[in-house]
């Protein structure tokens, strides 16, 4: 293929299981067959088979899955593993949101659980969000969704169990799954069964989420995401976090994280008014190369083609569009300039510890000593590249620094990003 770069992604790496699963699938679609639908209506049937309850909370969800699915099976070129990823992807989060739901009508006084003054990190990716997010679960008034009880949501957590919760090491194996069949993955996106969980894994339950489109190439579905009306997401949001607090952890405030709130600010905050919004900066182009590399890498999971041009090319153009539309968004709400504190990454970088005593004075939180000590504890055991280093650089997936700059520049001028 003349001027495109492509890869045939963990071809060296996937395991013998994985290897057989997808030679069966490729058997099967020469004789015409499809081993595995992606119906909507006959997974949204196997979800409540599963659940044990058939009550969505609504049809938001329903639009949202038909097109993931209808744009999974026609654009991600999947692989038969990546059909049954697809499938298990869609059928657990349906079932999580039929559990949520299904123990919300069970338990009517969760409605009356208060959310108040979360603190969101929004930005873009590889900007800092997950250290900052890190240091801030070491204050006891914060109170993270982590990636346990997010996934595994009913019941919700209770502090007798909040330490060996035996869902616990259950989501531990499901990421070392993920690490096996992805390698490279845990040195790009540290994670744990109890680490922090950005709100994407929240708004995939309604399927409006862009953590599909980092892991599948469904270029039609996120195009109907961008221009969708995510209120009915943000408010599944707060159910949610009201659904996760209902069981004891509650913490002062909630500690949130995911870029796919820089276009949805506005929303953002008519579902939280009182929300405090930490906005973390980093030049573009150096973010677009390793979002690429990222997506490229997940996305090898469940196809055997993977365009790394056509990926930088995705990344450029959608992370323009939402960063031109969080700086429209943030000039309309610069009346409300106390609700929000920007960092960039090279502040993170030389002094963590130091942008969050600059974060905690401008929101007029309490920093004690004790926490102060927890969270140098906490940089001494995450030093960077503790689990190994990934390597990238833009020319390999068609990025030209100063070519590709010009739909930044707006953004770059007004932090104050330009090298």
């Amino acid at each position: 293929m003349s001027g495109v770069r492509e890869i045939q992604v963990g071809e060296p790496h996937r395991p013998v299981p994985v290897k057989l699963i997808n030679f069966v699938g490729r058997a099967a679609t020469r004789l015409g067959l499809k081993p595995i639908e992606l119906n909507p209506d006959a997974l949204m049937k196997s979800a409540i088979a599963k659940a044990g309850c058939d009550d969505f909370g609504g049809d938001e969800c329903r639009e949202g899955l038909r097109r993931f699915l209808q744009s999974a099976d026609r654009e991600a070129d999947l692989t038969l593993l990546g059909r049954l990823m697809v499938r298990g992807y869609a059928v657990d989060n349906l079932v999580n949101r039929l559990r949520v739901v299904d123990w919300r009508k069970r338990h009517p006084e969760i409605e009356r659980e208060e959310i108040i003054a979360p603190l969101f990190i929004i930005g873009l990716p590889r900007t800092g969000t997950t250290i900052l997010h890190g240091l801030l679960e070491q204050d006891p008034a914060n109170r993270s969704p982590l990636s346990w009880e997010v996934q595994h949501p009913v019941p919700p957590a209770s502090p007798q169990t909040w330490a060996d919760d035996p869902r616990i090491a259950t989501m531990q194996k499901t990421l070392e799954r993920l690490f096996e069949l992805v390698p490279g993955f845990e040195a790009m996106h540290p994670m744990s069964a109890t680490s922090p969980e950005e709100c994407v894994a929240v708004f995939t339950q309604c399927f409006m989420s862009v953590q599909l489109q980092v892991q599948f190439n469904v270029p039609s579905y996120q195009a109907w995401v961008d221009d969708a009306d995510m209120s009915p997401a943000y408010e599944y949001h707060k159910r949610f976090l009201q659904h996760l607090q209902s069981g004891g952890i509650r913490g002062g405030r909630w500690v949130l994280k995911s870029p796919a709130h820089l276009n949805n600010i506005a929303t953002l905050l008519e579902v939280y008014p009182d929300a405090r919004i930490v906005h973390t900066h980093r030049d573009p182009i150096k973010v677009c190369a390793s979002v690429a590399s990222l997506t490229a890498m997940l996305r090898g999971a469940g196809s055997d083609h993977i365009d790394l041009h056509e990926i930088g090319r995705q990344q450029l153009d959608w992370w323009a569009k939402l960063v031109n539309q969080a700086l429209e968004q943030r000039k309309r709400f610069a009346h409300r300039g106390a609700q929000f504190f920007d960092v960039r990454l090279r502040d993170t970088v030389d002094d963590p510890i130091g942008v969050v005593r600059r974060m905690y004075s401008h929101f007029d939180y309490q920093l004690t000593d004790a926490l102060d000590a927890r969270m140098r504890a906490f940089m001494a055991n995450n030093p960077r590249d503790k689990h190994g280093s990934h390597r990238y650089a833009p020319e390999d997936f068609g990025i030209d620094p100063v070519r590709d700059r010009e739909p930044f520049e707006d953004y770059i001028e007004c932090f104050g990003l330009r090298e």
